[in-house]
């Protein structure tokens, strides 16, 4: 009775770290959804983190757990994963979204993710327990989702000055302004979709490995979805400041059209990923469709230094999360 009342307690513990980190995600990717917007002038900060925290929320009844289901069941080979990967993969995330919004660098919450349970696992079983297809999907789109964006960014950054040509730009202004608030609830819409569904899915994969779900579920509970829903949106309410500023002000200068067009440029990209089940960087979409719309004015446009320093927070993501994540596993065992 007792090894079962300790293991209860264990995988609660675990699944509260879970939505720790959940809460930490949304905290670190509220510059995503409103950055933009904010330096825009669109929205005051305070508003601008309750309109992105209300769409995160929504997306609970508009995406199916397409993402949450790679995460938990495409990852990593049934029967390899226990408390101590999952504990693991929690704290080389955990670490990783630590150290970049120290230093205001915006990074991947989710890829930081894939990679604490790629180290925890590599850790355990080595590099033949992961399930390639998944892991393949997932790096790819590391290229993919910022390419993505910023083609489409730029497509519609020159499709609305074609439209607009004729326009005043004080005409111009007036009417973004009021279309940014479409575009970004849109963006805030697709980050809740893909990101709040990575937790959903560590936390589905905690519950088979122990024994109270079934890998043959089609949905993991109730309960983990909501949880994970609303950690999210309450960690975007409390924003990531360090990190507005980096990609609201230091990448380009935006006024509310090309708000708009990245915004909707990266909501298209997210809205695809989501769909497709793929788990993607809400932060690397937006950059890349950020610095698309930049680079419609004039290539000077674009801070290419920061645009860069971002870059390399991207590469060493994964890696890094991995290393922390292989540590922690090790002291997981010894500890407990």
């Amino acid at each position: 009775m007792a090894s079962v009342q300790t293991a209860l307690w264990v995988v609660a513990m675990l699944v509260i770290l879970a939505v720790i980190f959940d809460f930490m995600n949304g905290f670190h990717d509220a510059a995503n959804s409103i950055a933009t917007v904010v330096s825009t002038g669109v929205l005051k900060p305070g508003q601008a983190v309750l309109f992105a925290a209300f769409f995160n929320f929504v997306a609970i009844f508009i995406f199916h757990l397409s993402v949450a289901t790679t995460v938990g069941k495409g990852i990593v080979q049934p029967g390899i994963v226990d408390t101590h990967v999952v504990f693991g993969a929690l704290i080389g995330a955990i670490t990783w979204n630590l150290v970049t919004w120290y230093y205001g660098i915006p990074s991947s919450s989710s890829h930081a993710l894939i990679g604490g349970i790629v180290g925890a696992v590599m850790a355990k079983s080595g590099a033949g327990a992961l399930v390639a297809g998944g892991i393949l999907k997932t790096v790819a789109f590391i290229f993919v989702s910022p390419l993505l964006g910023f083609l489409l960014g730029s497509l519609m950054m020159v499709g609305v000055a074609w439209v607009c040509r004729r326009a005043t730009p004080s005409r111009i202004d007036r009417w973004f302004r009021r279309l940014q608030l479409v575009s970004a609830g849109a963006y805030s819409l697709g980050h809740g979709g893909n990101d709040a569904q990575k937790t959903i899915g560590i936390i589905w994969m905690l519950l088979i490995a122990t024994g109270y779900s079934s890998a043959s579920d089609s949905a993991p509970p109730t309960w983990a979805i909501v949880s994970c829903y609303v950690a999210i949106a309450a960690g975007t309410m409390f924003g990531g400041w360090r990190i507005v500023k980096t990609m609201g002000q230091k990448i380009t200068k935006l006024r509310p059209v090309g708000g708009f067009c990245a915004e909707t440029g990266g909501a298209l990209t997210l809205f695809l990923a989501t769909a497709l089940g793929i788990p993607v960087s809400t932060t690397h979409t937006i950059t890349g469709a950020i610095v698309g719309v930049g680079s419609t004015q004039r290539a000077s446009a674009v801070r290419w230094g920061v645009a860069g320093n971002i870059v390399w927070a991207w590469i060493f993501t994964i890696p890094a999360s991995a290393f922390v994540a292989a540590i922690a596993y090790w002291v997981s065992l010894q500890v407990f």
